[in-house]
């Protein structure tokens, strides 16, 4: 029996040390959501960010959020501050004043300005057709993550008309993600 529980125990180690989000840029999700449409969870960051690099090294490490998003999602990891030519939507968004000699904070990507993003890390979920569902504002753990990815998924945030009815949301969701 204690073989058994060891092997069992091995197994689930491995498994849930083995979850990575897959990360993409935008165009290679847009182009993917042609084939197989899957809403977009976009981490929008910069080089300089704390928070951002907190993100990084536990929420989205965290092998139950990466699961999740890789299942779910097309992940993209899109510097806010970086060179990145983005097509979207018939328009191209590109960084003209991007400083490369510059360490620390550069200038602000037009793409970063289009999706509103007003600090960092900023989540931006995205339709199966590419339009901007909502943003996620500010480091959160993975199990408050989860709320917004099920949220998203599930489409429950479609039928809100009010305030209140996200609060509720937010009151009864139960985590399911170990930290």
């Amino acid at each position: 029996m204690k073989k058994i529980l060891l092997l069992c125990a091995l197994f689930l180690s491995a498994w849930t040390s083995a979850q990575q989000i897959k990360w993409m840029t935008l165009d290679e999700a847009l182009a993917a959501q042609k084939d197989n449409p899957k809403k977009i969870f976009m981490d929008v960051y910069t080089k300089w960010c704390g928070p951002c690099k907190l993100l990084d090294r536990k929420t989205f490490a965290n092998p139950y959020l990466a699961a999740y998003v890789s299942e779910h999602y097309y992940a993209v990891k899109f510097d806010a501050e970086g060179q990145e030519t983005i097509n979207f939507f018939g328009n191209t968004f590109t960084n003209p004043n991007y400083d490369p000699n510059r360490k620390g904070r550069n200038a602000t990507h037009q793409f970063t300005q289009f999706l509103g993003v007003s600090g960092y890390p900023t989540m931006v979920f995205l339709s199966e057709t590419g339009d901007p569902i909502m943003p996620v504002v500010g480091y959160h753990t993975a199990q408050q993550l989860e709320m917004y990815l099920k949220m998203i998924k599930q489409g429950d945030y479609q039928v809100f008309s009010k305030p209140e009815d996200f609060e509720n949301y937010r009151k009864n969701f139960t985590p399911r993600f170990k930290g």
